[in-house]
C-alpha cells in the first residue's frame, strides 16, 4: 500500500514548534507509515538542529514529489521567509508571519492532493497579531484554505475520541448552544466524521447537568432538548446513546464502550482527555478535504531555545495523520 503522505508546518520560529519537529524527524518509526514533508524556513530549521543537537541532514525540495523521505534526511519545502536574527521567546511580526505562510502553503498542497494530510506545530496569537494577519488561528485558517465552514474538531488520545458541540464561548454562552436542532446536527456531522476515519461503532452524547439531570431534578436540559435529539437520530438510523453522565461517559469510551464522545462544551472534553494524557492528546480537523492533525499545546515561549520541549505531542500528531491519512486519499 502507498504510504501516507504527510505535510508538516514548522509554527512559530520564535516558539518550541521548530524544536519538537526536527526532533520528530529524528524519529525512524514514523518513515515507515509515512512521507513526510516539512514546510518552513531553512533558517529556521538549521537554527533548530543546532538547539537540538541533530545530525539531520536537510533536502530542499520544489514539489512533494521530490522528497527523498528516508530516515535522516529533512525534506523541506522552504519559503525563505524568515532573517537569521530572530529570537526565541519573543512577539515577533515577522514569525507571524512565517507560520502563516507555513501554514497555507501545507494547506495548498493539500488541496491539491500533493499530500493526505497536515500535521501543525504551534503558533502564537500575539504574534498573528502583530503581523496584521486577518485569522485567529488555525481553526480559522483552515475554514478559509477549505472552504468549508465550522470544520469539525475531534480529539483522540489512545482508545478515547471526543467531538465538541461548541468551542471557544463562556460557559453560559455554551449551555445556551445545548438546543435539539444543533445536537441532532452534530450527531449528523460526528458520525459521518467517523466514517470518513474508518472508524464504526457507537456515538455516546455527555450528559449537561450532574447525572444527566436526574429527568429534570438537576435541570431541564437533558429532557427538553437533549433527549429528543438522540432519540430522532436513533429513528433515523444512528447509532447514538445517552445523555450518558459526563463522570463516566468518557472512561466508558476509553475502555472501548463508545467509539467516540460528543462534549456538549469545550472544557469537558477537553479535561476528561487532558487528565488522562496531555502530551498524547491530539487534535484533528476533519470535516475538510483533507485531515488536518495538531499537537493541542502553544508555542511554550518560556523554555524555547533550550532543548528541553517533548516533542511526544508532535509524534503523536504525525502518527495519526498517518493513520487515517489515507481515508483522505484523492487518487
Amino acid at each position: 500500500m502507498k504510504k501516507s503522505r504527510i505535510a508538516v508546518t514548522l509554527g512559530d520560529p520564535a516558539g518550541i514548534g521548530p524544536e519538537i519537529v526536527v526532533k520528530t524527524f529524528a524519529k525512524k518509526e514514523l518513515y515507515e507509515d509515512a512521507d513526510i514533508v516539512l514546510v518552513g524556513d531553512k533558517n529556521v530549521v538549521e537554527k533548530a538542529l543546532e538547539v537540538t543537537k541533530l545530525g539531520l541532514k536537510i533536502n530542499v525540495i520544489d514539489h512533494v514529489k521530490d522528497g527523498l523521505y528516508e530516515y535522516g534526511t529533512i525534506d523541506l519545502i522552504d519559503l525563505n521567509n524568515m532573517s537569521k536574527d530572530y529570537e526565541f521567546g519573543k512577539v515577533s511580526a515577522e514569525c507571524g508571519k512565517a507560520a502563516y505562510e507555513y501554514i497555507f502553503k501545507a494547506g495548498e498542497l493539500a488541496m491539491n492532493g500533493e499530500v493526505e494530510s497536515v500535521a501543525t506545530s504551534p503558533i502564537n496569537k500575539e504574534s498573528l497579531r502583530a503581523a496584521e494577519i486577518p485569522f485567529i488561528g488555525h481553526t480559522e485558517m483552515f475554514e478559509e484554505i477549505s472552504k468549508v465552514s465550522d470544520p469539525l474538531t475531534m480529539f483522540e488520545v489512545e482508545g478515547l475520541r471526543v467531538f465538541f458541540l461548541s468551542r471557544h464561548l463562556s460557559l453560559r454562552d455554551a449551555i445556551d448552544e445545548v438546543k435539539y436542532d444543533k445536537i441532532y446536527e452534530y450527531i449528523q456531522r460526528c458520525t459521518e466524521a467517523m466514517h470518513r476515519l474508518g472508524v464504526e461503532g457507537t456515538l455516546a452524547v455527555a450528559g449537561l447537568n450532574p447525572h444527566s439531570g436526574e429527568h429534570g431534578l438537576f435541570g431541564y436540559e437533558e429532557v427538553d432538548e437533549i433527549i429528543p435529539a438522540i432519540e430522532d437520530a436513533k429513528k433515523k438510523g444512528y447509532d447514538v446513546v445517552g445523555p450518558i453522565g459526563a463522570d463516566s461517559v468518557f472512561a466508558q469510551g476509553l475502555q472501548g464502550k463508545y467509539a467516540a464522545v460528543l462534549s456538549l462544551y469545550h472544557d469537558q472534553g477537553h479535561i476528561a482527555t487532558k487528565t488522562y494524557n496531555f502530551m498524547k492528546t491530539i487534535s484533528l480537523t476533519n470535516s475538510m478535504p483533507f485531515l488536518r492533525t495538531s499537537v493541542d499545546h502553544g508555542t511554550a515561549f518560556d523554555v524555547a531555545g533550550k532543548n528541553v520541549a517533548s516533542e511526544v505531542s508532535m509524534v503523536e500528531a504525525v502518527k495519526l495523520a498517518a493513520k487515517y491519512g489515507p481515508q483522505f486519499r484523492k487518487n
